[in-house]
């Protein structure tokens, strides 16, 4: 009889994973013992070799569905008295290793099968859960991952349901969030009633006001009761296992209507929630991937094509070519959309504007006063908010626009990949913090990297006390409490910057700053170094904005990197900026600059002030939001160079081809310019191109040296010469996309070809747009250059902390 040690790293918590250890082991006679040690499994067993042998093939082999093992460790050990039977121990926390919980994931086949099943005491339960489905992340609050250490240590279970957790052999052993309508959280119907009560004016008197109060709803049957009221136009507040959506019914343009209204939500696309597979398809266009993502465990949203058949309201997803669509992943959701006909429900995030999502009842119902009518809540805490992951194929390839529900603790493993560049990659622990907008954050522990769910944007003190909450609670469930170092962006501004210097110094490590197109381009690349073992490539990095090496705004960079570092070799040309942030907002002011340009080679000579200042009052004073005065200022300021930064951003470059098609004058939000633009260019159905584009490639030198640049003044002026000519506008949108994009390419060739690189990888967030995406691919790879792009990470700045964490893990034996 030999024995050994069995430790097991890796997704092996609230999985089911004990259980399916004692049913191998009772299966082949083995005895012993499994328990959880706060991060770890340790398995005790005794028996023959053969025994022995077969149980790790098996443990290795016959995963239960959600398990993940990233290490396994064994051991021969001694001991005194042999066991009699196999059992599971109760949990320890004696073990600081790094297996973690696993995300959220979507209800199974099973507990779907029960909750539509009258015979079954789950019936219409709308929170079902068992090991392979459920919440994980957002209610645990430490590991070992047991019942006390969740929020559902509020519902001590039932007889029945404590029989089924308390038997190995069934599917609810240990299930933390198993419950039943006996012992479970409960649903709540609220109405939103306007009342007359008491306020007080500037001076202190008191005064009548009206105001809006939740109030109880008599409802026998919640869902019901909600799904007839969103199909008469009410908007509801429904809290469900992360967060809190607001819903209202897609057919309904006058609650689509207001629901804009009441958020203040002027133009941005809602995603919306369809009961199922063949109901998406009576109005979206899906592929074979986009339906194999729509139907994972994880269930995030996923942005598809508009069908010829889509009759949704306008304002549902006004001026764009596309949608974003989940299917169920709650009960909830299911038994909800049992009660309508509805083709989908808008299920938009529900957040004050720039705050973190709503999760506790106290603020629901205090906060979205103003905005929802009706509110469905139910009585289980939410520890840890998490938002609906988003993700969108280009070229059939799948990029996160965002990485949060459904993915969200499970880390990225590092292994080995580094340790070549620094021998300790492996042993360290860092802290990296992000950029300032769509932050995560990223903890680097013995190898794996856990990338945080979506913060938001930090310059908003609600979402960075969110951040720092997260923090902690990620160190908790990681169990880490020191770091090696702390990585940030290179902005000295970013609240995250000085949040990361705050972290330093109190964990007396080194600050290493990363530049933020250097941090996108390591995250590209960690996506395939396993398949190529890569370790320098070219970087097209194509952007909004990124704090440059040279303190100036880069977002068209073409950069060589042998991950620890960085050379800039090229870039689109530099452009003033008037007004700084201002042309973001108003990207007319950004258009009027890059026309103005002296250091254009486009041959057309008629572009001087005098001409430019004539064309935006004849045909574009409607797109400044002071008409000609400003003009008249934005030229002066440029003269001055008074509050002027210089950009070299793709972003703005498309902004200013939307702006001078009419197609979007004022943004109301993030890339909505270059979004229209797309979609613009996606009507275009027309034979032929305009492949007489100027697409102009020099030599360029400033104070930091030599550089090829891309003329992307040219590109413009052609684009409003085109226009005066009466050429069709989605043509020239569809082709100025494409100049930009070809001029990117050249770029990066010209810079593979003097490093002597044979791959090129495109990141930012530019690399959404499918079209500028398939035409640098193409082109790319027509020219004999392999094209690689974002597989398991985000173009965009969702994935700029795992990058900041690797590039300061292999640089820190410099510090």
């Amino acid at each position: 009889m030999e024995s050994i040690k069995v430790l097991v790293e890796g997704i092996v918590q609230g999985v089911g994973f004990r259980p399916f250890v004692y049913r191998i082991a009772t299966e082949l006679e083995l005895v012993g013992y499994v328990r959880n040690l706060g991060n770890v499994v340790e398995i005790i067993l005794q028996g023959t070799d053969n025994q022995l042998a077969d149980f790790i093939y098996k443990l290795q082999n016959e995963l239960p569905p959600i398990a993940k093992i990233n290490n396994l460790r064994t051991e021969d050990i001694e001991i005194d008295s042999p066991y009699t039977d196999f059992t599971i121990k109760e949990s320890s926390d004696s073990f600081s290793g790094t297996s973690v919980i696993p995300p959220d994931l979507a209800i199974c086949d099973k507990c779907l099968e029960e909750i539509n099943d009258p015979q079954n005491r789950r019936y219409k339960y709308p929170f079902n859960a068992c090991t392979d489905c459920g919440p994980r992340f957002t209610v645990i609050e430490n590991v070992p991952y047991d019942r006390d250490k969740t929020t559902m240590d509020d519902f001590p279970l039932c007889d029945e349901c404590e029989i089924e957790y308390k038997n190995p052999l069934d599917r609810r052993y240990h299930a933390e969030a198993s419950c039943c309508e006996v012992c479970g959280p409960s649903l709540k119907l609220m109405k939103n009633e306007t009342e007359e009560g008491i306020s007080t004016d500037k001076e202190g008197n008191e005064i009548k006001a009206m105001k809006r109060t939740a109030i109880d709803t008599e409802s026998n049957d919640p869902l019901k009761d909600t799904a007839r009221l969103l199909d008469e136009g009410k908007i509801f507040a429904i809290k469900g296992i992360g967060g809190t959506h607001l819903v209202a019914n897609v057919k309904d343009e006058k609650a689509v209507s207001t629901l804009r209204e009441r958020l203040g939500r002027k133009n941005q696309a809602f995603a919306v929630m369809s009961p199922d597979i063949e109901t998406v398809r009576t109005f979206a266009i899906v592929s074979d991937e986009e339906e194999k993502t729509l139907l994972s465990k994880e269930r995030p949203i996923v942005i598809l094509k508009k069908s010829k058949d889509y009759d949704f309201a306008e304002s549902v997803s006004p001026r764009l070519h596309n949608i974003g669509v989940m299917l169920p992943y709650a009960p909830l959701h299911h038994l909800l959309f049992n009660e309508t006909d509805s083709p989908a429900y808008i299920m938009t995030s529900a957040n004050v504007p720039g705050e973190p999502m709503m999760i506790t009842n106290e603020e629901i119902l205090q906060n979205l006063d103003e905005i929802a009518d009706y509110y469905l809540i139910h009585n289980r805490r939410i520890l840890n908010r998490c938002d609906d992951s988003v993700a969108r194929f280009r070229n059939n390839e799948l990029a996160f626009i965002r990485r949060s529900r459904g993915y969200t603790p499970e880390p990225y493993d590092l292994k080995g990949k580094y340790t070549d560049i620094n021998p300790d990659f492996d042993n360290l622990n860092i802290l990296a913090l992000g950029p300032e907008l769509d932050v995560t954050f990223t903890i680097l522990k013995n190898s794996k990297a856990y990338v945080s769910q979506h913060i938001g944007n930090t310059n908003k003190y609600r979402t960075y006390e969110f951040l720092q909450e997260a923090i902690k609670h990620m160190m908790r469930i990681t169990k880490t409490d020191s770091f090696d170092a702390i990585a940030c962006d290179l902005h000295p501004q970013f609240f995250t910057t000085r949040l990361a210097k705050e972290y330093a110094e109190k964990y007396d490590c080194p600050l290493i700053p990363v530049q933020h197109h250097h941090a996108h381009g390591i995250s590209l690349l960690n996506d395939h170094y396993d398949d190529n073992d890569l370790n320098e490539m070219i970087i097209i990095a194509a952007d909004g904005v990124g704090y440059g090496a040279d303190g100036n705004s880069w977002g068209g960079e073409i950069l060589y990197t042998d991950i620890k570092g960085f050379e800039r070799m090229a870039s689109l040309m530099p452009q003033k900026m008037p007004g700084g942030d201002l042309c973001t907002k108003y990207p007319a002011r950004m258009m009027a600059s890059i026309l103005s340009n002296p250091e254009s080679d486009y041959e057309n000579e008629k572009y001087t002030k005098e001409y430019i200042e004539e064309l935006l009052n004849n045909n574009y004073l409607d797109s400044f939001k002071h008409g000609s005065v400003e003009i008249k200022s934005l030229f002066r300021q440029m003269e001055t160079n008074l509050n002027v930064g210089i950009n070299t951003s793709t972003g703005r470059v498309l902004d200013s081809v939307s702006t001078a098609l009419h197609i979007c004058d004022e943004r109301s939000y993030e890339g909505e310019a270059s979004m229209k633009l797309e979609s613009y260019a996606f009507e275009y159905k027309g034979e032929g191109s305009l492949d007489d584009f100027p697409i102009i490639v020099k030599e360029y030198e400033d104070e930091n040296g030599k550089r090829l640049i891309l003329d992307t003044t040219a590109i413009l002026r052609y684009i409003i010469d085109k226009i005066e000519e009466g050429e069709d506008l989605h043509k020239i949108a569809a082709a100025g996309q494409k100049a930009v994009s070809i001029g990117l390419a050249k770029l990066a060739i010209e810079s593979a070809k003097e490093k002597g690189i044979t791959t090129i990888g495109a990141t930012g967030g530019v690399f959404y747009n499918e079209a500028i995406t398939d035409y640098i691919k193409t082109y790319i790879e027509k020219e004999g250059f392999d094209f690689i792009q974002h597989i398991n990470s985000c173009p965009g700045d969702g994935s700029v902390s795992l990058g900041q964490a690797i590039v300061a893990g292999t640089n820190l034996n410099n510090f």
